[in-house]
């Protein structure tokens, strides 16, 4: 397994009270990089961690159901968002610049893309992160709003190769996305959904089959592929699914 340096300037011990970083410059934020990853659902593809600060402040799964912030992705989230492990952006990017070609990898299995701003993704170093990953299969999944800013630089992530998923909380928000046409679409559902479903607009929803224990990331591929029609989803899962499931509910309803 490789991981990259230690961030000392940053460093704090695991379970400290203090918070996390929350300014929204590149040296606020700390990436780590394994390159085999032992999740039994992406098996053994390279994986990044981004500090938690890098989520987006009115994301509804936020300390509500969020699967990262459980389990032992959990004590390894904290111990990159507390800097005791990790590194700057600068040296992802040379971890990604090893990277064999043609080969599947996951961005942020925990956090999201790096902000300029509350609500804002950064466009420089989202492009530059997919300028790293050209002639490889990286894919990554936001939680960010598609607005007018965000889903100008998503777009061109995706044309050069670099997969970026909305993120979408129900099925009603899933065909909002999928009608801005700039990227392919994911959404949560319930706990116990086993078999495809189909949103208000009509559109195929395919369960995750790493979900279902039927495959893993490495072995399918499905949500690098940004071209699909298919909207993916993830049953709410984890020691908290029974919150994330909630926030489904919720949503829906109204």
């Amino acid at each position: 397994m490789s991981t990259m340096h230690l961030l000392e300037r940053s460093a704090r011990p695991v379970g400290s009270t203090e918070p996390a970083p929350t300014l929204t410059e590149p040296s606020t934020f700390i990436y780590h990089f394994t390159r085999i990853s032992c999740n039994r659902k992406t098996r053994p593809i390279p994986v990044t961690t981004t500090s938690a600060n890098s989520c987006p402040q009115n994301c509804g799964l936020r300390r509500n159901g969020c699967y990262a912030e459980s389990g032992p992705l959990a004590i390894h989230w904290r111990a990159v968002s507390q800097g005791v492990r990790g590194a700057t952006f600068e040296e992802l990017l040379h971890e990604i610049g090893t990277l064999r070609r043609h080969v599947l990898w996951r961005h942020n299995q925990a956090g999201d893309l790096t902000p300029s701003a509350s609500g804002v993704i950064d466009a420089g170093l989202l492009i530059r992160l997919a300028n790293a990953n050209r002639g490889r299969r990286g894919f990554t999944y936001t939680h960010y709003p598609p607005t007018s800013e965000n889903r100008a630089v998503i777009q061109q992530a995706n044309e050069l190769g670099f997969t970026v998923n909305l993120s979408a909380q129900t099925l009603a928000q899933a065909d909002a996305y999928a009608d801005i046409g700039v990227a392919p679409v994911v959404v949560i559902l319930p706990a116990s959904t086993d078999r495809p479903v189909r949103t208000p607009a009509g559109r195929h929803v395919v369960v995750c089959p790493a979900s279902l224990g039927r495959t893993d990331c490495l072995n399918c591929g499905i949500c690098q592929q940004r071209d699909r029609v298919a909207i993916m989803s993830f049953p709410a899962h984890g020691v908290r699914a029974k919150r994330a499931q909630a926030v489904f509910l919720a949503e829906t309803s109204r």
